[in-house]
């Protein structure tokens, strides 16, 4: 079994030499600039790559990016071949990113938040305390003294 030093420096070169492949040697016309290599795992045993993209495009250039990646998925694999100079080429795997349509779900639910931050904000612009504004008792200075009262029945 491999180090992960050696499986990170792996899953780098393929990251690299796919992403160069794809930009100047596939002649695929789904592919074209539209395909970005975001990140790539190899196995601790260096036998499999899963190779992470994003498309900039539809669901329609997805599928196409899809289909253009998995027909071109031997061309690539024996370009990592050269480059890496391993005694087995990783076979590739290639999987859609998840990370973009994440990032964008997380920054529709903060402008959901900030939204609703405004509206309490502006309900309660306006408003007043319901008691007073300092809930807490203070002792009173007439507190400190015996009331009146008191001193009289005392003395009888």
């Amino acid at each position: 079994m491999a180090d992960n030093a050696r499986a990170k420096r792996l899953a780098d070169l393929i990251r690299e030499v796919v992403a160069q492949k794809l930009q100047r040697g596939i002649k695929d016309p789904r592919l074209g600039s539209h395909v970005t290599i975001t990140d790539t795992r190899v196995t601790g045993d260096l036998r499999e790559a899963t190779v992470f993209y994003t498309v900039y495009g539809d669901d329609e250039e997805r599928a196409a990016a899809a289909a253009g990646l998995e027909s071109a998925k031997g061309i690539l694999r024996s370009e990592v071949g050269k480059a890496a100079g391993v005694k087995f080429t990783p076979t590739l795997a290639f999987v859609m990113d998840a990370l973009p349509d994440t990032a964008r779900n997380i920054e529709d639910l903060l402008d959901k938040a900030r939204q609703s931050d405004a509206k309490v904000r502006e309900a309660s612009a306006g408003a007043a305390y319901a008691g007073e504004a300092d809930p807490y008792r203070k002792p009173d200075e007439s507190e400190d003294e015996p009331a009146a009262d008191e001193t009289d029945d005392t003395a009888k």
